[in-house]
């Protein structure tokens, strides 16, 4: 078996038109959807970036236990897993957080790598003079400050040297993962992970394609919103979410010529193609810029997921409604592989699926973000289940990895620090228990924000899909929490998150 895993950031589901968008044409997402599976009720698990990695890694939940950092030593690895089955596994990918503290260990899995330089505040591009009075020119300061010490700033030097399309890193992705097929192809058990950053903010795209997307605005670039509430007018809205779209047609571009790669070489009978993304992004839908801060709202946690099993050639072009989330990656590809299943993982191969020998895998999705709301959603209604008091004293940390996004734990979190027994995926090994403190640079803390919007809230799907209004229905809720509960027990939590969110930490007889 050979696989490609095809992972965007950021794909709205909304934005693709095999899911019902209608605002940006995506021909080549509609292609791949006649030669696969789309799953229709796929949702996240961890967030954002790199716990949802991790939960792609180790096909277990992880936003209980830590928030936002490494890949732990005693974690399982899909790519160590297929190593030991003799699978080779190549990644590719633009993503700058695996190159931070805290992301560190996700790429060193695999068999080899490489990274494209370029996105995002990627310290890339060295330049001690920069052009200010250009840079004045050409960006909005409403999303770039004219500061050295701001990331933003860092991406404004690096848009200096992408000039012609082929520069950008999307698209050195793909000629990337388009060298290592003309290398590979022939071979037989390899998986290649091409991960492209984009559409993830900043939004930035090759002229042609932002072009296609016109708008009445006429002032500096203004692609890069900050999580926060909507205060632009409506033609600076229009503006950020074009720049959205024009990335979005990029991505569906560069997909097609990977489908017409496989079209060219025959390879949709021995070859499988997985894609998806880690979350979405809110493009002023709710009030919101982002994620993270408000509740997961659909935009968010709701995303797309197609796959082209050549097990399976009569899944082609047909739907799932099966409840389904990140995690479930992990497992599916070592089944494509047929490796072992380590005792750890929590999450369910979507084989049967894609075979049509069950009609689903679990109840619920549980998704969230380390001392977050939870997020249920059961393909008709979704809860986003609060804490009882998300700025109060009582979360700790369990690590042996104490970095951050962008900096290791400071002095003040590490002298709480106490060694504890460890968790049922730890494998024996203890970890250090840290007090999550307040202050700490955790995502989303980051700048002091934490969550907005933090009341408990239940909506129904079927009625109510844009979520306009929260529904009451105390037996519904009642059982998405209980689900919740038997999740958190399933992945070995904490014992301080039950009281945290007012769970029950022992079952009732």
């Amino acid at each position: 078996m050979r696989t490609v895993f095809l992972l965007f950031d950021s794909l709205n589901r909304s934005a693709l038109g095999a899911y019902g968008g209608d605002a940006i044409a995506t021909p080549n997402f509609d292609r791949l959807a006649a030669r696969s599976m789309s799953f229709d009720q796929h949702y996240t698990g961890s967030l954002p970036c790199m716990p949802a990695r991790r939960d792609l890694h180790t096909g277990r939940l992880n936003f209980m236990h830590r928030s936002w950092g490494p890949l732990e030593a005693f974690d399982n690895s899909f790519a160590d897993c297929l190593r030991e089955k003799g699978v080779y596994s190549h990644l590719i990918t633009d993503h700058v957080h695996y190159f931070e503290d805290g992301g560190a260990g996700f790429h060193t899995r695999f068999d080899s790598w490489e990274f494209i330089r370029g996105q995002e505040y990627d310290p890339w591009v060295p330049m001690v003079a920069p052009p200010m009075e250009k840079f004045r020119r050409e960006f909005s300061e409403k999303h770039y400050p004219l500061d050295r010490s701001s990331k933003r700033f860092q991406h404004m030097v690096n848009r200096e040297v992408m000039q012609d399309e082929a520069d950008f890193p999307g698209p050195k992705c793909f000629a990337a993962g388009f060298d290592f097929l003309d290398r590979n192809r022939d071979a037989d058990d390899w998986l290649l992970m091409l991960e492209c950053f984009d559409p993830h903010e900043p939004f930035h795209a090759p002229e042609r394609f932002r072009d296609a997307f016109p708008t009445g605005y006429n002032g500096g670039a203004l692609d890069w919103p900050y999580y926060a509430r909507v205060t632009e007018n409506q033609i600076e809205m229009d503006e950020i979410r074009a720049n959205y779209a024009a990335l979005v047609a990029m991505c569906d571009e560069y997909l097609g010529r990977l489908l017409d790669y496989f079209d060219r070489h025959d390879m949709w009978k021995d070859t499988a193609l997985v894609v998806t993304t880690d979350h979405g992004f809110l493009l002023s839908e709710h009030g919101w810029w982002g994620k993270c801060r408000m509740p997961y709202y659909e935009e968010i946690s709701h995303i797309p997921l197609m796959i082209h099993d050549p097990r399976n050639p009569q899944a082609a072009g047909t739907r799932c409604a099966a409840v389904t989330q990140t995690p479930d990656i992990m497992p599916t590809l070592l089944g494509l592989h047929d490796a072992a299943l380590p005792p750890e993982v929590r999450a369910h191969d979507l084989a049967p699926l894609l075979a049509g020998t069950s009609g689903k895998v679990r109840d619920s999705a549980v998704f969230g973000i380390f001392g977050g709301p939870v997020g249920i959603a059961d393909g008709r209604h979704v809860l986003y289940h609060y804490p009882v008091d998300w700025r109060a004293p009582g979360l700790k940390e369990y690590t042996l990895a104490p970095q951050h996004m962008t900096g290791h734990f400071t002095a003040a979190e590490l002298k709480t620090a106490t060694m504890v027994p460890g968790f049922d995926f730890t494998r024996g090994v203890p970890l250090m228990a840290i007090d999550a403190l307040p202050d700490a640079k955790r995502v989303p803390m980051n700048d002091g924000l934490g969550f907005d919007d933090d009341e408990t809230r239940l909506y129904d799907l079927a009625a109510d899909p844009a979520q306009k209004a929260p529904v009451t229905n105390h037996a519904v809720q009642a059982r998405l929490v209980a689900q919740a509960t038997a999740e958190f027990r399933a992945h070995d939590a904490p014992a301080e998150t039950y009281d945290w969110y007012g769970l029950t930490l022992k079952e009732t007889a």
